[in-house]
C-alpha cells in the first residue's frame, strides 16, 4: 500500500467516528443562540483572532505570532485570549448591545477535560445594565436555547453566593478578615496547605483555598453565580462602595466554570492605572523568561473619556456548556479536533 492510499484510508477512519451528534448540537445551540440575540437587538460582531495588542493579564499566558510583510516590515502579534479588546472599542463608538461567538487562545494551560488552548468563547456586553441584569440575561439565554436533552441542573433559576459566603461555608475562612498577605497565609497554613517558601501574590494563596476546599463543595442541584470577587484579583470589574469586593461574578454548573461577568469599568483613570500596574507586573514576571509579553495598547484608556456607556459583559466558555448540555464528561468530540489530536 502506498502512503498515499495508507494516509487516506487513516483520515476516513478518522472521520467515521468523528462525533456527528457533537457537531449536529453545536450548530443547533449556535442557532438557537443567535436567534435570541438577534431577538433581543443585539449586534453581531466578528473581530480579529490576530492582535497587535492586548490587555495586559499576568495570569493569562500568551500565544504569539510574526507579521512578515513587504511593505509593513516585520512585528510580533498575538492570538487574543478573549475578543474584549475589541468588542469594547465597537461599543464606544455605537454605543450597542453586542455579542460574538469566538476562538479564543490561552497558552500554558493544562489539556485535559475542560481544557483546551484553542477554544469558542460567546461574548456578549449589554448596554445600560449591571452585572445584577447580566444574572437575568442569561437566566433567560440559558432557559430559551437549552438543547432539547438539557437536564433540569444546568436551566435557571441559578442559584446564588458569595464569595465570602463559600469561602466561609467550605474552608471555614471569613475573608474579611484575611484581606492582608500574612492573614490568608496563615489561613492557607491552618488548612493544611502547603506554601512555597518565596513569597507570592495574595491572588494565589486565595486560590489555594478556594481550588482544594471551595470549589469542588459547590452545590450542583443548580448553576450558582458565585458573585463579588476579592478586589486583589485585578480585572476590570468596577469594585463595590466601602467594599473589598469588585462586581464580578462567576457562573458554576456540575462543578465546571462556565462564565466570568463584570459591571464593566469606565472610568478613564481607573483603567490607564489597571493597564500600568498590571503591565509593570505582567514584565516583571516574564522577564529572562521564554514567556510572550504582549505589546499594550498606551491609549486604550482614552475612548473612556467620551461618555462610554455603562455597560455588563458575560464571557462564556461555549464548549464547556454544550458538553454539559449533551451530557458528556470531557470536551473530547465537542471541540472537533482538539490539539492533543492535532500534534499527536
Amino acid at each position: 500500500m502506498s502512503l498515499h492510499s495508507f494516509t487516506k484510508m487513516c483520515l476516513y477512519d478518522y472521520y467515521l467516528v468523528m462525533d456527528i451528534r457533537a457537531i449536529e448540537s453545536r450548530s443547533q445551540l449556535m442557532k438557537a443562540m443567535r436567534k435570541w440575540f438577534s431577538h433581543h437587538d443585539y449586534l453581531e460582531v466578528d473581530t480579529p483572532i490576530v492582535s497587535a495588542d492586548l490587555i495586559p493579564e499576568p495570569t493569562i499566558q500568551n500565544f504569539s505570532t510574526r507579521l512578515i510583510s513587504e511593505f509593513l516590515g516585520e512585528k510580533e502579534l498575538y492570538l487574543v485570549p478573549s475578543p474584549e479588546v475589541f468588542m469594547k472599542k465597537i461599543i464606544a463608538a455605537t454605543h450597542r448591545s453586542v455579542y460574538q461567538f469566538s476562538h479564543c487562545f490561552r497558552n500554558s494551560e493544562q489539556i485535559g477535560d475542560y481544557h483546551n488552548p484553542e477554544f469558542t468563547m460567546l461574548e456578549y456586553y449589554t448596554v445600560d445594565v449591571d452585572e445584577q441584569d447580566s444574572i437575568e440575561i442569561t437566566e433567560r439565554l440559558f432557559a430559551q436555547t437549552a438543547l432539547p436533552s438539557t437536564v433540569d441542573s444546568l436551566l435557571p433559576p441559578f442559584r446564588r453566593m458569595t464569595v465570602a459566603e463559600a469561602c466561609k461555608r467550605y474552608a471555614g475562612v471569613d475573608l474579611d478578615a484575611v484581606q492582608s498577605m500574612n492573614k490568608i497565609r496563615e489561613a492557607a497554613i491552618s488548612l493544611g496547605l502547603q506554601l512555597p517558601s518565596a513569597p507570592e501574590r495574595w491572588e494565589d494563596t486565595f486560590n489555594r483555598i478556594f481550588l482544594n476546599f471551595v470549589e469542588p463543595n459547590l452545590p450542583q442541584d443548580k448553576p450558582l453565580v458565585l458573585e463579588d470577587y476579592p478586589v486583589q484579583i485585578e480585572c476590570l470589574a468596577k469594585r463595590k462602595e466601602n467594599s473589598p469586593y469588585k462586581r464580578r461574578w462567576e457562573l458554576y454548573a456540575h462543578n465546571v466554570e462556565l462564565a466570568n461577568c463584570y459591571a464593566e469599568e469606565t472610568d478613564a483613570t481607573v483603567i490607564r492605572q489597571y493597564y500600568e500596574e498590571q503591565y509593570r507586573l505582567l514584565c516583571a514576571e516574564r522577564a529572562n523568561t521564554a514567556k510572550v509579553i504582549p505589546d499594550i495598547d498606551p491609549f486604550f484608556a482614552d475612548m473612556f473619556e467620551q461618555n462610554y456607556p455603562k455597560c455588563s459583559g458575560v464571557a462564556l466558555g461555549f464548549d464547556r456548556l454544550l458538553m454539559l448540555q449533551m451530557g458528556r464528561k470531557n470536551l473530547r468530540g465537542v471541540i472537533l479536533f482538539p490539539l492533543s489530536d492535532i500534534i499527536s
